[in-house]
């Protein structure tokens, strides 16, 4: 299972912390698409029914990657969290998918 970076969030605030500043949007973005090989496997799989995991495999990197872009942006503008994470994702074209993960860069410190 990976790791979820301890100060985000898909709220609005983190209990426990309270925002000192904010950066604006942040955002990861990755631009995918399966191999020719990848497709027959995945056609074999639909044979069978169930989890096409080889699309799977494919689409869960595609969001850890486009996460871990908008974390290192969230870092280069010197935030600590980010809020009101959200993921999208559109077919751009025949079998090539964009992943998109945003939110808001901000500054937090513990309460109290």
């Amino acid at each position: 299972m990976s790791q979820t970076h301890p100060l985000t969030t898909t709220a609005f605030e983190l209990p426990g912390f309270r925002v000192v500043q904010g950066f604006g949007v942040v955002r990861g973005i990755v631009v995918r698409s399966r191999s020719v090989i990848g497709n027959l496997g995945a056609n074999l799989q639909t044979l069978f029914g169930g989890n096409i995991t080889i699309y799977t495999s494919m689409c869960e990197r595609a969001r850890e990657d486009a996460f871990n872009q908008m974390l290192a942006h969230a870092g280069q503008l010197g935030a600590n969290a980010v809020v009101g994470v959200r993921y999208d994702a559109t077919e751009i074209g025949a079998g090539i998918t964009e992943v998109l993960c945003y939110g808001t860069a901000v500054k937090v410190e513990p309460v109290g």
